[in-house]
């Protein structure tokens, strides 16, 4: 479901970005505004990366720490094997000789990105934890200074000066905006309300998304908000579920729309600068497993929307899953230019957890290749259930992650792995599936690519040289099957599960279970695919399976991709034009943020990552921010 309106009056909003980023720096979460996470930084190539190593490390774990509850949307699905570290998502920042770390021991530090040396260090008030995955740097504006500003797990917005950590007294009170405000918690004050990722900055204005419940269903609302950077004043909020008289709100049957929590940006929010255009990629509404409550396509629910970044007025949306009841949020839109015709396309490439890429025309919402409502499985056994006919797919490019499984597709790498796989299927009743069937009661469906997705967080990066777009995709199913709860409604009977062997974690289909794949976006075709991580623990011929992975690849103007991302504790660098591994490194722990590369003041490249494990369930076993570079 799609509706565009002419953009004609964007011309009064182009503008030069006052956050125009350094080229030797990385000043914001994906290294520019629009996403694309490409720095024209030409040290490492694909001749010389090899030579990389550790050039310095710096532990976020101070003495006193003790470990706390995880902080991240998807942490809260899957149980941690606990240590005395805790994990971490954070990317960090770079800018002016700085470097930039929110870390999960209630800490934001500023380090010497050529050593690590602590610069300053925040510790937040009342055992509060900053954002998981990061901060947000703003250049200031007239004679505000240069400030840090991140969200918390209790729904604070928190304003630091970038010079010395202190709190910004102008903003807020005494530096901290409390967003619970009473319109955004729905007449749920209890409802949590935090932020797990950076806020984005354009011009005076902080934009905010935030974390909020899977469950229940009433909870506080996705909205996503702007705040004068200055003061802290709310400016504008966009309405993630339509209200009365707005468009979409018909979208929601009968009071459905009334106090739904979901429906909220929990990853990246990205910013065409030029044009004033904020593009915000939305989640999947509360409870995202049933919508018998809830009958309709959910707007603005699994949409990328753009809005105008200074008003937060709607320009145009499209939406990727139509009453979603997969868990299927969107969390990845990158800006992209697409060639055609001799001509340059401002597109944006979104993304949500099929791993399907959708490549749009940003300033319309147009989709460039051709994108069909294919019909799609209506059967289910839950009565109340109204599961939407049809679905968006693009015709091109194909899926890059498999959407069904068939029992043919069994794991048989070993006799024992094949064993528990078939004895799991008989115990949890599991049962084939294709692309968006409907859960059920009576059994377990194993549908692809499941709520870890083929893709998360992480998202996606592009070369604007090369027209590519790089990503890192996933292979896991969930097996879920609802159970009835006393009130009437529906929830999952065994909780979040995964098929695999949660021990061993070796999924139950056949491999690849992660890849690293390159889109041509000017064609709308695969350029290549190549297997991203290795299973340590089976036999060493057998060992090149791809891992599952969260965290997501940055590319460099030399032709280089590095990503961390794989529970196989290994960063690694690859041929941006081929696809082919040049170099890896396994550290104490993996990497679920994503890396960065900058220039230090002594002139040498590096590229440095928050390393602590703890996704999936894999094992929290550091506390380190890693910097490498050559000898």
């Amino acid at each position: 479901m799609k509706r565009t309106i002419a953009i004609t009056t964007l011309g009064l909003l182009v503008t030069a970005c006052t956050s125009t980023p350094v080229s030797v720096d990385w000043p914001t979460y994906h290294r520019d505004a629009g996403g694309t996470r490409f720095s024209p930084l030409d040290q490492l190539t694909p001749a010389n990366v090899s030579k990389l190593q550790p050039a310095w490390t710096y532990h976020m774990r101070p003495q006193s720490a003790t470990p706390a509850p995880p902080s991240s949307d998807v942490d809260e699905e899957i149980p941690i094997r606990r240590s005395r570290f805790i994990p971490s998502e954070a990317t960090p920042l770079v800018v002016n000789g700085r470097m930039f770390v929110s870390t999960p021991y209630g800490r934001v530090v500023a380090l010497d990105p050529d050593d690590g040396r602590e610069l300053w260090v925040y510790e937040l008030p009342n055992h509060d934890q900053p954002s998981t995955r990061g901060v947000e740097y703003w250049p200031g504006i007239d004679d505000a200074e240069p400030a840090i500003f991140f969200g918390t797990r209790s729904g604070k917005l928190i304003g630091l000066s970038a010079a010395t950590g202190k709190p910004i007294a102008s903003f807020g009170n005494g530096g901290i905006v409390d967003m619970k405000t009473p319109e955004v918690m729905n007449g749920n004050p209890r409802a949590p309300l935090g932020m797990s990722s950076p806020p984005l900055t354009y011009k005076n204005l902080i934009i905010t998304g935030s974390r909020v419940q899977e469950t229940p269903t009433l909870g506080a609302a996705g909205d996503v908000r702007a705040w004068d950077a200055r003061t802290g004043q709310l400016v504008w909020t966009f309405h993630t579920v339509p209200r009365p008289g707005e468009f979409g709100h018909d979208t929601w049957e009968g009071d459905s729309w009334k106090h739904r929590s979901g429906v909220n940006v929990w990853t990246s929010l990205v910013l065409d600068a030029e044009r004033g255009i904020v593009y915000l990629p939305v989640g999947a509404p509360a409870f995202d497993r049933w919508g018998g409550d809830r009958k309709g396509a959910n707007l603005f629910s699994n949409s990328i929307v753009a809005v105008e970044a200074t008003t937060g007025k709607y320009l145009w949306h499209f939406q990727t899953v139509h009453h979603d009841i997969w868990d299927l949020d969107l969390p990845s839109a990158t800006l992209v230019d697409v060639k055609r015709n001799g001509k340059t396309i401002p597109a944006i490439a979104v993304m949500n957890k099929t791993a399907m890429l959708f490549l749009l025309n940003r300033l319309t919402g147009e989709p460039l290749y051709e994108v069909k409502e294919v019909p799609v499985p209506t059967e289910t056994d839950i009565p109340d259930e109204k599961p939407w006919p049809t679905q968006p797919m693009p015709v091109a490019p194909p899926p890059l992650a498999r959407l069904e499984f068939k029992m043919s597709d069994l794991a048989d790498l070993t006799p024992e792995h094949r064993a528990f796989c078939e004895q799991l299927i008989r115990e949890k009743n599991i049962v084939e599936s294709r692309p968006f069937q409907p859960l059920r009661g009576d059994s377990a469906v194993a549908s692809f690519p499941g709520s870890l997705g083929g893709i998360d967080w992480g998202g996606g990066a592009f070369d604007p040289k090369l027209g590519l777009f790089i990503v890192n995709i996933n292979e896991l199913a969930s097996h879920q099957q609802l159970a009835k709860r006393p009130d009437g409604s529906w929830g999952l009977k065994d909780g979040y599960v995964y098929f695999w062997n949660h021990e061993t974690r070796l999924p139950c289909q056949q491999p690849p279970w992660g890849s690293l794949v390159a889109v041509d976006v000017n064609t709308g075709k695969i350029a290549w695919r190549s297997t991203l991580g290795v299973s340590d623990n089976l036999p060493a011929h057998l060992q090149n399976t791809g891992r599952i992975s969260a965290g997501g690849p940055i590319l460099t103007a030399s032709g280089v991709t590095f990503i961390g991302a794989t529970d196989d504790n290994r960063i690694r660098a690859f041929d941006t034009r081929t696809g082919a591994e040049l170099w890896s490194f396994k550290l104490p722990a993996s990497i679920y943020g994503t890396p960065i590369t900058y220039r230090g003041k002594s002139g040498k490249q590096f590229v440095a990552a928050v390393n602590t494990g703890g996704f999936a369930g894999s094992p929290v076993e550091s506390d380190t921010v890693t910097a490498f570079s050559l000898p």
